[in-house]
């Protein structure tokens, strides 16, 4: 049958020989990856079991409900060991028989599957069936071959047919779409569900069922489960735009209509594309193979424009939906080599690997210039799984290398002392506490797969189809019984049609007669990467009649400003909380000229502040590199406008901090005879920026942190700012100075207390983690990848006892203006409220520091303050999940 022949025929297409790596190379690579994923799993087993997931710098278990939400990413927990159920055939692979037995054993005496929790069925189905399918899978070649698992009676099948029926009552829509979530104990009909009131759905959501479903069905002899995944797949089918043949991104699951037509190959649809080709190669459905090259078809026409893969609207596909990617696309190179495209997929991959060497890892989402757009990385596999697909289909060493670059970046980045921690972004190194079970799900297999030789893997991979969480399927379902009343729905217009479908595979041998052709077709893209152009100098239209006194020019403490305020009717006021507001009143003003002038000063410091919301600045890493920290602690920081420029800079500034005295530093210091040679901590208030850079620097200082003193500010939760001189020349300043929130800043301040010393490095991202203090200073960095001996930072003892109040959200949103004695740059934070009648007062709100009172400082230092490790177990996770990211985005 022509299905069966589709894997081995493409993959086993060895047909480039570069000068290959050497044999014994390979053979470390490999057991570096059995390295890793014994240290991610011994953690999570160690630290985290039975909790879903692992909170690795924190070094305990994320339970949903103990912890701070995070929006929709939390509806993959369901509390049943999702991250153990999801590695049981990851356990395998990795020839880690005796684990897996041991794990298949906890499975069913520790999980339950009956909980009062709203879960994602889309995660759900992926992640827990598809895991509970796998390890079945699993068990019974085990059994088979006569020496594991003999007492194995199919408990795990079981278990996987539960977990399907409590999903089928999401399935109950007009439409045959899935609800989004369901609860596990109640369905999603009535008030104790807490779910079924959702009218949308993401196209991938309702559309990645069929494998793990049809699986189910066609294991158990059942056949609801396989009909309902269909039936989603043909409403999905029958609501393509005709014209274009493309799907949107979000669908009503009751109506069908289209809530989001933009269509790409990332976020929300990726899997849909996924299935198609896949449920062709493990059912030999013909439906699924034609339904996918038709829609593959205009992939390639519309949306891909190589090496980029860029939305278009459905209706108007000739019309860009945006100028971004996602990293989920990253999967896409693989899939067009079980499509046999392999050209295409060598651009594509190319493109996603010099932006994976730009930033180390590739960014949640990067633009079509390669520059960061949201700078999250949470561990994702589908660049290691391209890689994988792209080496067995050309056998080409390239490959190789772009996984050893992989390895690399994760043990030096993302390695900490407890697994591998998320990286909350990737340009300055700094960590999320979360490592996903899709980490060891799928990254593992494909890096283990990508180096090992075939005797190395314990059963032939070429008779399973990976689902899009990795987990292994036979492909001898496709001959399993299933009901015949199972219809096709293929109606006149669609009958198949044998000259519409690619139905071989391309021989390599003729598609790649030159070794160096791969070489070739990756040059160009690598060159375009290298590069790309800086991202142009926003637009600002001049108008005419310009005001007096511009927006991006205005200093609250400049008095000159605040009579030519007064003059075109704007008046300061002082809020409690350090803001000031900005009211105009139109008959205040001395002149109709002057009113006029003071309706276009509002305006432009809406536009400004609306302006500098969106782009985003360059942070700064803070990496404490003293013992028993060793640089695996990044704070992200924000820069400063004058001084030494940490990008520039190759090594960056190390030493020791020193709490400088006054702390405010807006006086000579004091204690100038410990901050000489050290690093300078202040506390932001009182004076400029600029006036305390100046005082660290006569004491003898190499750098200076600002540490917020608005308690409960955090990186989390307000974006960074850069911090602006005082209107006159800065170029006396040379040292750096960076700023840190209030939370950020309690951790180096609790560091300093409770060890002393404490050395930080300041730079523009964070440096290779576990690197010996000593040997660097002499120019010996240790490798990054044998540094597994580093105990947690003492945080095993944690509790997961939740703290009793929400961090409080910060006001600020990107840069803060106008305080009174700190001159920023022209990136306000600003509340805007527009009414351009003489009636009602036209307001604006921005920060500023007042000059009341000092603070007093010892209480400043001592008051509040939380140990180091329930600081970094306080940590909010980023607002923005990147399931909602689009969404916001629009």
């Amino acid at each position: 049958m022509l299905f069966v022949l589709l894997i081995p025929m493409l993959l086993g297409a060895l047909c480039i020989h570069g000068e290959a790596i050497t044999p014994e190379e390979k053979r470390k690579l490999k057991d570096q990856v059995v390295e890793m994923f014994d240290h991610a799993y011994q953690n999570y087993m160690d630290h985290a079991y039975p909790a879903d997931e692992l909170m690795p710098l924190t070094c305990r278990g994320r339970v949903r409900g103990l912890e701070p939400s995070r929006g929709d990413v939390d509806d993959a927990l369901g509390k049943f060991s999702l991250t153990l159920i999801d590695t049981l055939d990851t356990l395998v692979l990795l020839n880690k028989t005796t684990e897996f037995e041991a794990a298949v054993r906890r499975v069913l005496s520790d999980v339950r599957l009956d909980n009062d929790i709203v879960v994602s069925v889309f995660e759900t189905n992926i992640r827990v069936l598809g895991g509970l399918l796998g390890g079945h899978s699993m068990a019974v070649m085990l059994k088979e071959e006569g020496q594991l698992m003999q007492w194995y009676q199919d408990e795990l099948l079981h278990m996987a047919k539960d977990v399907g029926l409590r999903l089928l009552p999401a399935f109950n829509t007009s439409s045959g779409l899935p609800y989004p979530r369901v609860n596990l104990k109640y369905g999603v009909r009535g008030p104790e569900t807490r779910t079924g009131t959702e009218t949308d759905t993401c196209t991938a959501c309702a559309g990645t069922m069929i494998l793990e479903f049809a699986a189910l069905s066609r294991f158990t002899g059942d056949p609801v489960f396989e009909a309902h995944a269909r039936k989603a797949l043909d409403f999905l089918w029958e609501k393509r735009q005709r014209n274009s043949n493309l799907v949107g991104t979000t669908i009503n699951i009751h109506s069908g209509e289209w809530v989001r037509r933009d269509s790409g190959v990332g976020a929300g649809i990726d899997s849909y594309y996924e299935y198609l080709l896949k449920a062709y190669i493990l059912l030999g459905d013909d439906q699924f193979l034609q339904r996918f090259n038709i829609h593959y078809a205009s992939i390639m026409k519309y949306i891909s424009q190589p090496p980029l893969l860029l939305d278009v609207h459905i209706h108007k596909p000739l019309l860009p939906a945006r100028t971004w990617m996602d990293s989920l696309l990253a999967f896409f190179p693989g899939l067009q080599v079980l499509k046999g495209d392999i050209r295409p997929a060598i651009e594509t991959h190319e493109m996603l690997y010099q932006v994976t060497k730009k930033h180390n890892f590739l960014p949640e989402a990067f633009t079509t210039d390669f520059r960061v757009h949201w700078a999250q990385h949470p561990l994702r596999p589908e660049f290691a799984e391209s890689t994988y697909f792209l080496y067995k289909a050309t056998g080409d060493p390239y490959y190789l290398e772009a996984g050893r670059t992989i390895l690399d970046n994760l043990n030096r980045y993302a390695r900490v002392p407890c697994g591998f921690a998320a990286m909350k972004d990737v340009r300055t190194g700094s960590h999320e506490d979360r490592m996903d079970s899709f980490f060891l799900a799928e990254m593992f297999k494909y890096l283990f797969l990508l180096f090992a030789d075939v005797e190395d893997v314990p059963f032939d991979v070429e008779d399973y189809i990976f689902t899009t969480e990795a987990h292994f399927l036979p492909l001898s379902l496709s001959t399993a019984p299933h009901s015949s009343s199972i219809t096709l729905n293929i109606t006149s217009e669609e009958e198949l049609d044998d000259s519409n479908f690619d139905w071989t595979c391309p021989n390599t041998r003729l598609m790649f007669p030159d070794p160096a052709f791969p070489r070739n077709i990756r040059e160009p893209i690598r060159s375009v990467v290298d590069k790309s152009c800086p991202r142009p100098a926003p637009y600002r239209e001049p108008g005419i009649g310009r005001p007096p006194l511009r927006a991006q020019d205005f200093m609250a403490n400049n008095p000159e400003h605040l009579e030519l305020l007064r003059r075109m009717g704007v008046s300061l006021i002082h809020l409690k909380d350090g803001r000031v507001q900005l009211v105009q009143h139109a008959t205040q003003a001395v002149s109709a000229v002057a009113a006029e002038d003071g309706v276009r000063f509002m305006q432009e410091m809406m536009e400004l502040s609306s302006q500098q919301q969106k782009e985003q600045l360059p942070p700064r890493a803070i990496q404490i590199v003293s013992h028993p920290f060793f640089g695996r602690v990044v704070l992200t920081a924000g820069p400063a406008q004058f001084g030494t420029d940490l990008s520039k800079s190759v090594t960056g500034v190390r030493g020791f901090v020193t709490v400088a005295e006054p702390y405010s530093g807006c006086s000579e210091i004091t204690n100038a005879e410990y901050i000489q040679g050290h690093i300078a901590l202040l506390q932001r208030g009182q004076c400029m920026f600029a006036e305390k850079a100046r005082h660290i620097q006569k004491a003898g200082a190499i750098g200076g942190i600002v540490i917020d003193d608005n308690e409960g500010s955090s990186s989390d939760t307000a974006p960074l700012f850069q911090m602006a001189g005082d209107g006159r020349s800065t170029d006396d300043i040379t040292l750096p100075l960076l700023f840190l929130f209030h939370k950020e800043g309690n951790i180096l301040l609790e560091a300093l207390k409770e060890y002393r010393e404490v050395e930080v490095l300041l730079s523009d991202k964070a440096r290779d983690r576990g690197v010996d203090t000593q040997e660097t200073q002499e120019g010996c960095v240790t490798d990054a990848t044998t540094t597994t001996s580093f105990e947690p930072l003492g945080l095993s003892d944690l509790t997961t006892t939740e703290r009793a109040e929400p961090a409080p959200q910060a006001v600020t949103s990107h840069e803060e203006v106008n305080r009174a004695n700190e001159a920023t740059s022209p990136a306000q934070d600003v509340e805007l409220s527009e009414d351009l009648t003489p009636k009602e007062p036209h307001s604006v709100q921005v920060k500023e520091e007042t000059d009341s009172e000092p603070k007093d400082e010892a209480k400043d230092r001592t008051e509040n303050r939380r140990s180091v490790e329930s600081l970094l177990a306080d940590w909010q996770e980023d607002l923005e999940a990147f399931q909602q990211m689009e969404r916001d985005e629009l």
